[in-house]
């Protein structure tokens, strides 16, 4: 519990309006979650303003808030907390109010445009195997040791990010695995965590529509290696860089810790030989290194991408001195990450695979992996989102043409546009490759679906990208449940009939 006054002092430039000893038990941005002595956090966004829901606050029990407007009319007995900037007010406030829980366990955050969430998992697993209890926030969901719990945004603000770090300490978590994404280090809101060990997956086209150009892209994930760089209350900072990747170089300037570097093409501190990819599964050797793994590995997961994503996770985890031999048996016994090469499992003579694949590095990755364990065809059924960066859909419907043997373009959470406006600039991309193979230009995803399966023949492989874990689909007017792994299962069903 933290006093206004001590809140206030830690601010230049703020101002206490009413009680200075008015005393804060909990900080809150949505109305809903307020509680007996919350301060309740004013945001302001395009399609809201937290200072209509005042008075709702207060009848809920807030006993401040915070705010940017110095001019305010505050219903009785609430105090307020005016602050020069929001989002600056914010990054110091609440790590201080949960007394930076971060700084008591250690962290392992990992960035990048594809992988991340595939080497959360990995990592998570290994660390669980070496005996810890281990928190994850992701893109899936955030688990606390094995309790699971849902998540809608790859990293969430400030404010929950830190009730969670706390939670997870009163958990007693000895590591928190999570995803970094660039929103989050661009808007700051993992101020106050202190990091231990930073990934860097890789850097292709993605979030444009935000960053503007790869060159902001490629700095503002280069924030988590100076992040990871300072010092703090703990010791032992490692920055894990793929080194194949040319964005690789400019983490590596960004970081001023001890350095682990990975990759397949250039010489590594940890670098994969003798790759066997298959459609069972995969295996590969570490040459002898400083951070060796004494023997090779043989996974179930498979894909050149899962290379690099176990390649991340042993870094990182040996930059966390856990032994190889843990590692190993970790590696070994994982399965896989929902929605992420996920097989559907059904009484069929094709195969069909879900992934999230959403952007050109990831569908290429995807169709490269399953173009070497496919015996006949690859039929791939894919969309891009609505009011997201454009200028990826004619290079996405390019690869899947190129790479593909039948095309079937559709639908994936249009958002506010039209999807047929959206197909279209996707459909100029797979004319310039498709050639004399077949396309097809489906809007429902749920009629391309059944369509890609009723095509399918032996041998062939079904990919349904864009959408991997997800469950809904958003419209222009609402969110509906749609998830590709229910959907193939019903066209399977259907086929049978």
């Amino acid at each position: 519990m933290k006093t206004l006054e001590e809140l206030a002092l830690l601010i230049q430039g703020a101002e206490i309006i009413g009680n200075t000893e008015t005393e804060i038990k909990s900080i809150e941005h949505d109305s809903r979650k307020i509680s007996e002595g919350s301060l309740f956090v004013c945001m302001e966004g395009v399609h809201f303003d937290g200072h209509n829901f005042i008075n709702q606050a207060k009848d809920l029990g807030a006993t401040a808030i915070l705010t940017t407007r110095k001019n305010i009319s505050l219903p009785e007995n609430l105090s307020a907390l005016v602050v020069p900037d929001m989002l600056n007010a914010l990054a110091v406030i609440v790590p201080y109010f949960y007394d930076y829980p971060s700084k008591k366990m250690r962290v392992i955050g990992i960035t990048g445009t594809n992988g991340k969430t595939t080497t959360t998992y990995l990592i998570r697993e290994i660390l669980k195997n070496a005996g810890y209890k281990v928190g994850l926030i992701g893109t899936i969901q955030m688990m606390i040791g094995e309790e699971i719990f849902p998540m809608h945004n790859t990293t969430p603000n400030v404010i929950d990010l830190q009730n969670i770090f706390h939670t997870m300490l009163e958990k007693n978590v000895d590591y928190v695995v999570m995803e970094v994404s660039s929103h989050a280090l661009a808007e700051n809101r993992i101020a106050g965590i202190e990091f231990d060990t930073a990934v860097f997956t890789n850097l292709t086209q993605d979030h444009l529509d935000y960053h503007k150009t790869m060159e902001n892209y490629k700095l503002t994930k280069a924030k988590l290696f100076e992040i990871v760089s300072r010092s703090g209350k703990k010791n032992n900072k490692s920055a894990v860089i793929n080194f194949d990747d040319v964005a690789g170089e400019e983490m590596l300037k960004h970081s001023s810790c001890r350095k682990i570097t990975y990759g397949i093409e250039k010489n590594s501190d940890l670098k994969a030989e003798e790759i066997d990819v298959r459609a069972d599964g995969m295996s590969f050797k570490i040459p002898n290194s400083s951070f060796i793994i004494p023997h090779s590995l043989s996974l179930h997961i498979t894909g050149i991408f899962n290379v690099y994503n176990v390649l991340a996770a042993v870094g990182a985890t040996q930059a966390e001195n856990i032994s190889s031999d843990k590692i190993k048996t970790a590696l070994e016994n994982f399965r896989s990450v929902p929605g992420r090469f996920e097989r559907i499992f059904a009484d069929i003579p094709f195969a069909i695979i879900v992934d999230y694949a959403h952007t050109p590095d990831g569908v290429k990755n995807v169709l490269e992996t399953a173009r070497q364990i496919t015996k006949n065809k690859i039929i791939t059924v894919f969309g891009c989102g609505g009011d997201r960066d454009k200028t990826k859909r004619p290079i996405m419907g390019r690869l899947a043409a190129e790479l593909s043997d039948i095309v079937i373009a559709t639908s994936d959470n249009p958002r506010t546009e039209d999807p047929e406006e959206i197909l279209k600039e996707v459909e100029v991309g797979v004319k310039e490759k498709i050639g004399g193979k077949i396309h097809e230009c489906i809007v429902d995803r749920r009629t391309a679906i059944f369509r890609a399966v009723e095509i399918a023949k032996a041998g062939d492989v079904i990919l349904i990208l864009g959408k991997g874990h997800e469950n809904y689909q958003i419209l222009k007017d609402k969110t509906i449940h749609f998830d590709d792994r229910e959907v193939a299962q019903e066209a399977v069903k259907n086929l049978r009939r």
